[in-house]
């Protein structure tokens, strides 16, 4: 049995080094792990600060977007009524141009002036329905000529005495038009 405890002794010194060496080690890294937990500690708190500091300005960021997009949409709103109330004028005038079609040649089919009348909406639509500015102002400038075209025909047409012709330049900005589109 002596064999057996001094295996025991062995053992139970080496457990007991082991303690005391382990209980040694954590005393002599108790000021390391004392410091490690503060800065972990300032670490947070940091890390927090930073937190809600860009809650902050994200918060105000997205304040500043809700204002400027409201903004925006106040004014695409007021542009749209703008937009919507010149169409309107637009296919007012292009009604009286009509009527003074009829006035002016009261031997023209109904037919013709519907044409006229119809092509001159045609370019409005085409004006008003493209995003490009270029093709909007070329469009744009398209449908002046052929107002201004069916206006002298009109005004031609009650300064002569026989008002049997037919609004030639009005026709023939229709048929340059329809040319274009074809070739």
């Amino acid at each position: 049995m002596s064999v057996m405890r001094r295996w025991l002794a062995e053992a139970l010194t080496f457990w007991r080094r082991s303690s005391d060496d382990n209980l040694h080690w954590r005393l002599s890294r108790q000021d390391d792990l004392v410091q490690l937990r503060r800065e972990q500690a300032l670490a947070e708190q940091e890390l927090v600060a930073e937190l809600k500091k860009r809650s902050q300005q994200l918060a105000h960021e997205l304040a500043l977007n809700k204002a400027r997009n409201q903004n925006e949409l106040a004014m695409l709103k007021t542009r749209c009524r703008q937009d919507l109330q010149d169409y309107q004028q637009y296919l007012q005038s292009l009604d009286k141009l009509k009527d003074s079609l009829c006035r002016s040649y009261g031997h023209l089919p109904e037919a013709v002036a519907f044409t006229i009348h119809h092509h001159a909406k045609q370019l409005l639509n085409r004006m008003w329905e493209t995003d490009e500015p270029q093709q909007k102002l070329q469009i744009e400038m398209q449908l002046l000529q052929f107002m201004t075209a069916v206006h002298e025909d009109s005004r031609a047409s009650l300064q002569s005495d026989t008002a049997e012709g037919l609004p030639q330049r009005a026709l023939a900005c229709i048929d340059a038009d329809f040319e274009n589109q074809i070739g």
